[in-house]
């Protein structure tokens, strides 16, 4: 069975009936995982599993697990500090802050691949404008260039591991003030004025970026459309402009900065009319039933290439991941980084 172009999210610690029946549709093709579905390392181990024998090939498992305010699993999952502290080492180090965030990415990829998660939805790579609260502290750094290198050496310590990255949140979330989750999200500024905010998934990638998350955010000056439903914005820029060549996902079609139609199905469909590969359906369980009736067609061969190639390696068993000298080494470079001072960034 292919890939089908849905990612939905479940209620529990477990599978329910309805759930396993969904997960088996044709147009399903990935879980995302929240906060709610984590109790400790063995039920997560028992979960993945459950979902994995459901489908062959499984389907994709991935999770939210940036670090600071966005860390979906807790403790015994190394508590990861928000992606600005790299910024912060890096104007104090910089050789040192690169060396840091190759750990970081290897240590976030290591951690999920030993309970069989696919992919984190990370490094969000907006440049800090100092106007999007939802953005923060998430961002790495103020200065596109520094974001670009700081996201490769994280991307290059989670390809170590064995998981891809998802670059996020293309073109960009930072020059709009509203949080697409609960408003309209757009950011007036002319084309060339976001040139910049472009330079780290140039630079990404050149070195070979497998997966983007689309923004559900409207750039007027060049389309109205919310960039993840956006065709200039997905085809002409990221696929023809940059070269892209790999999975782009959109956010999330329950929020309200996805509002360009009237069901969550009919959002779907648009998304990925305008080059999405997999759309996301979180947090609207009764929105389900009519998503996956409305994909259960919508499977694309150019889309199972770029899918299929996110699958995470096998990783090391939990406790031999943990016993290593490597996750050690990697765990005491970052609690060295959360215990510096939560600086605000300048520029």
């Amino acid at each position: 069975m292919s890939l089908g172009p849905l990612m939905i999210d479940i209620r529990g610690t477990s599978l329910t009936g309805e759930e396993q029946r969904w997960l088996k549709e044709p147009a399903v093709g990935g879980v995302i995982l929240f906060s709610r579905n984590f109790e400790g390392i063995d039920q997560l181990e028992a979960l993945v599993s459950s979902i994995r024998a459901l489908r062959s090939p499984g389907l994709l498992i991935a999770v939210d697990q940036e670090g600071g305010r966005v860390q979906r699993f807790q403790g015994p999952f190394t508590r990861l500090p928000a992606m600005r502290t790299l910024g912060h080492a890096y104007d104090e180090h910089p050789l040192r802050a690169f060396g840091v965030a190759k750990q970081f990415g290897w240590l976030m990829a290591s951690e999920l691949l030993s309970v069989g998660i696919d992919l984190s939805f990370a490094p969000v790579v907006d440049v800090d404008r100092g106007l999007s609260e939802v953005i923060g502290d998430r961002a790495l750094h103020s200065d596109a260039d520094v974001v670009a290198r700081l996201a490769c050496e994280f991307a290059a310590g989670a390809r170590d591991a064995g998981m891809a990255i998802v670059a996020k949140h293309f073109p960009t979330h930072a020059g709009a003030v509203a949080d697409s989750h609960t408003e309209l999200a757009v950011d007036s500024r002319h084309y060339g004025a976001v040139l910049d905010d472009l330079v780290p998934y140039r630079r990404l990638i050149a070195t070979g970026l497998p997966a983007v998350m689309a923004a559900h955010v409207s750039f007027p000056a060049m389309d109205a459309q919310p960039a993840s439903f956006s065709r200039w914005w997905l085809d002409g820029q990221l696929r023809r402009e940059l070269g892209f060549t790999g999975a782009v996902f959109s956010d999330d079609l329950a929020m309200l900065g996805a509002d360009v139609a009237a069901t969550c199905a009919e959002r779907a469909l648009r998304a990925l009319d305008a080059g999405c590969d997999m759309v996301l359906l979180c947090n609207s369980p009764e929105d389900i039933p009519r998503a996956v009736e409305k994909l259960s067609t919508r499977l694309h061969p150019p889309s199972q290439l770029h899918l299929m190639r996110l699958r995470g390696r096998k990783g090391v068993p939990w406790a031999e991941l943990r016993a290593s000298t490597r996750w050690h080494e990697a765990r005491e470079a970052l609690d060295a980084l959360a215990r510096k001072p939560d600086l605000t960034l300048q520029g």
